[in-house]
């Protein structure tokens, strides 16, 4: 379960890093104040949307216990593949974002990049994690990842925005085969 902890935020944040890459490409200077509002509105959400997941999720959890580990492929599979899916239909017009920083610009970018994070949310009802824990990883490598992305975006322009996206999305495909095959007892780490 703790590489699963580890991987899944690193997962998630790559649409958070890949959109931040798009908008280091676009600024002439990274202020520390575009770091720092990057990092508040992807981490920010990042962790709320897995939270409000969990507990849409604990509310009917009873109902639909037996068949959690299906869930779980389902959910994982569904996001990595929506993942690989958008990185592959991009083309470089549609990469290129506003460099404006303010919440009109930001919260639309951070919702979009969430969304994923709600799904995640929802397995972790089923994973029977810390959710407190899991949220606050999530959050803060969001958080760091998409500094990372806006720096590395200015540097050295927009090279890995798609196969971080595609990796990102095939680590979650693994993921929730990965718990299918612990649940049929394949596969016991």
């Amino acid at each position: 379960m703790f590489v699963e902890l580890l991987l899944i935020p690193i997962s998630v944040s790559l649409d958070a890093f890949a959109v931040s890459l798009s908008k280091g490409l676009s600024v002439r200077r990274v202020l520390p104040i575009h770091a720092l509002k990057t990092a508040l509105w992807f981490g920010g959400l990042q962790a709320l949307f897995p939270l409000l997941g969990f507990y849409a999720a604990s509310v009917f959890s009873q109902y639909v216990t037996s068949a959690s580990h299906w869930i779980i492929f389902g959910l994982l599979t569904l996001v990595g593949a929506n993942m690989i899916r958008e990185a592959l239909s991009q083309n470089a017009d549609a990469r290129e974002e506003n460099v404006q920083f303010d919440w009109r610009h930001m919260l639309p970018l951070a919702v979009a990049c969430s969304i994923d994070a709600f799904a995640i949310g929802v397995s972790f009802t089923f994973m029977k994690v810390n959710i407190i824990l899991s949220v606050a990883i999530i959050g803060i490598v969001t958080g760091l990842f998409s500094v990372a992305g806006l720096h590395l975006g200015h540097v050295c322009g927009a090279r890995w925005q798609q196969p971080a996206q595609i990796a990102g999305g095939a680590i979650l495909i693994a993921i929730g085969i990965k718990v299918v095959l612990e649940d049929f007892g394949i596969i016991t780490f």
